[in-house]
């Protein structure tokens, strides 16, 4: 037995694990900050899951450069600048900037991390500057969760003791960020997870994976794929304490909540909805058909018209090419049927409870296919005006 327990704030929960923020000018607000760190005291073991997209950004190639299985102490991040589509350039500024850090401080193996606009090199000269006004020491988690945000509305942060039942226990924390790109495969954003557990490197990859596909690989935005999501997860082993199932529930936890976080702070977004489609042929198919669901503009313009128009879900599901029919299809909204082969026109009554459950902020679509016994579900949100508005203006 183990227990999971929420703390408060982020990663200073964590053993031997510093972070940190500051504002060298990329950003015009200068409360905000724009370079980030997060450092170990010693060596950790660390394992990423990067973006599927084909161009892919400079940092995650910087990334791949190391050997198998290597260490690292440093995570250097920055905002307002992708780093992507910069060609061998763009590794080579990496390079610049960390041989700059390693004379301000000791590090091993130190990697990078960037977001914001894509196809512009680094501004070395601003970024390293970042290193005179850095504390290394500082554990401000709520300033460097604040400094890797976007067109995000709010900071995302969490952390966990996880109690075991000898009454040991080991910490587990993270910060993301994300708002906009968000789309299976993985979302456009950046997430950090940093734990004292100690975890050996022969799980590390497989409960990544894993928690990843529970999480950020089921959320979608606008159904976009950005050239930098990462997700890292870094361990300094330092509270000696491990149990397998506890971490991997704490892990799996943690990732989805902040999914869902990503979600609701979708650009403009106003639901946060989730896609369950079961009784279908295969996995594989009933994934497809969720999916499906959760990058529809269609949909998402329904859901911010807070239209019960059950005609967009069964589109889209025919549209996505799984076995289906329509005899055997049904729809709910929550627990209400909005449609079946013998239910096919909402009356009056059931319209208007379909309305009222659309004006929630948070519901379900649930669609059985009647073909198998397959399930998967999938999450999404509305597309509103704020959206377009946001995605317009984003380099002004």
């Amino acid at each position: 037995m183990f227990s999971i327990i929420d703390l408060e704030n982020g990663l200073e929960n964590v053993q031997g694990f510093y972070c940190g923020a500051t504002n060298v000018g990329m950003r015009p607000d200068k409360t905000q900050g724009d370079v980030a760190f997060i450092r170990s005291n010693v060596p950790c073991d660390i394992s990423a899951v990067f973006t599927s997209n084909t161009f892919q950004a400079a940092p995650i190639k910087h990334f791949k450069q190391y050997p198998k299985d290597f260490q690292t102490d440093f995570v250097l991040i920055n905002a307002k600048n992708a780093n992507a589509m910069t060609g061998q350039k763009g590794i080579e500024d990496i390079d610049v900037i960390m041989a700059s850090l390693s004379k301000k401080i000791e590090v091993l193996n130190p990697v990078m991390s960037s977001t914001g606009v894509i196809g512009y090199r680094l501004p070395q000269d601003k970024i390293i500057s970042a290193f005179d006004s850095l504390d290394f020491n500082a554990k401000d988690s709520h300033g460097t969760a604040h400094a890797i945000m976007t067109t995000d509305s709010f900071k995302k942060e969490l952390a966990y003791k996880v109690e075991l039942e000898d009454g040991s226990s080991f910490n587990i924390a993270a910060i993301c960020k994300g708002a906009g790109m968000i789309n299976p495969a993985m979302a456009t954003m950046l997430c950090f997870v940093v734990t004292d557990a100690a975890i050996p490197k022969s799980d590390m990859d497989a409960l990544l994976s894993a928690s990843t596909e529970q999480s950020f690989n089921r959320i979608s935005v606008d159904g976009d794929t950005s050239t930098n999501d990462t997700v890292m997860l870094l361990t300094n082993k330092q509270s000696g304490q491990y149990n397998k199932k506890a971490f991997a529930q704490a892990l799996n936890k943690i990732m989805f909540e902040l999914a869902m976080m990503i979600l609701r702070d979708g650009e403009g977004a106003n639901k946060l909805v989730a896609f369950e489609v079961k009784g279908a042929k295969s996995l594989d198919e009933a994934k497809r058909a969720s999916m499906a669901l959760s990058n529809s503009l269609l949909v998402k313009t329904a859901l911010f018209g807070e239209d019960p128009n059950w005609g967009r879900i069964a589109s889209t599901i025919g549209a996505s090419g799984i076995a289906c029919n329509e005899e055997t299809l049904t729809i709910h909204y929550d627990d209400l049927l909005i449609y079946s082969s013998e239910h096919r026109e909402l009356d009056k009554i059931c319209e208007n409870k379909a309305y009222a459950i659309m004006k929630q902020d948070s519901f379900k679509v649930t669609c059985n296919i009647g073909v198998g016994n397959a399930f998967y579900t999938s999450y999404g949100c509305d597309l509103s005006y704020e959206y377009v508005k946001i995605n317009a203006e984003y380099r002004t």
